[in-house]
């Protein structure tokens, strides 16, 4: 019971909204049911299977809505906190306790003074400044606009360049292959899945080259050049 009152009436803020937001959200809640919370996620969703991404675009997950673990109304609903989306955290003022962010809904400036505060902003793909970089065929695979983006995209290719051999590398591959495109698959260092040891892997190299995928291992992207019109 004192652990609990401590945290009664508090003011927390957290900037983040998928996984590890959406959960302090949850651990908060089950500390304080009258604690403050408000969540800033900059994107249009939250608390969505990020893993599951490459699946619905080759269509083992049919459902797009089946990718989102909960919406912001019925986190909303669940939690009791405030869950403000398309909302981007522009400025922390820690003298004030202050965070300052942008509402891209209402297109204006906010300011959410806390007790406590959580960063949980996620990580962001690197587009490395290289020629040919800004080719709106070079996409990434971060959340479910990336997804639909994609999935859109492939309608009309046939020969797919999928850059880095890690987990969401090697699902995009699967389901590449899975819908009949011809893949390459390109990774700097000397195997797929660089996070585990070369002997562990060697069944998925072989795998991969038994479903016809141009697999190039040692080799980055120096840059993009454009044979064919957008």
């Amino acid at each position: 019971m004192e652990q609990a009152n401590q945290h009664e009436g508090m003011r927390l803020v957290i900037i983040g909204g998928v996984a590890a937001g959406a959960s302090a959200a949850a651990r908060a809640r089950r500390l304080s049911e009258k604690a403050s919370i408000t969540i800033l996620e900059r994107g249009e969703d939250i608390s969505f299977a990020n893993c599951g991404l490459p699946y619905h675009i080759g269509g083992e997950i049919p459902e797009r809505s089946a990718l989102a673990i909960h919406t912001p109304e019925s986190l909303s609903e669940l939690l009791n906190v405030d869950i403000l989306v398309r909302t981007e955290a522009t400025k922390i003022d820690t003298s004030n306790k202050t965070v300052i962010a942008f509402d891209h809904n209402k297109q204006k400036e906010i300011q959410l003074p806390y007790d406590k505060l959580m960063l949980a902003p996620g990580a962001k793909p690197i587009r490395p400044p290289m020629p040919g970089i800004d080719d709106p065929r070079i996409m990434i695979l971060r959340n479910l606009q990336d997804m639909d983006n994609i999935k859109n995209r492939l309608t009309d290719a046939q020969n797919v360049l999928v850059i880095g051999a890690g987990f969401i590398g090697l699902e995009m591959v699967e389901m590449l292959v899975h819908l009949g495109k011809k893949v390459h698959l390109v990774e700097l260092q000397d195997q797929v899945l660089p996070v585990l040891d070369k002997e562990m892997v060697k069944h998925i190299q072989v795998e991969l080259m038994d479903n016809k995928v141009d697999l190039i291992l040692g080799d980055g992207i120096a840059s993009f050049e454009s044979k064919t019109p957008l």
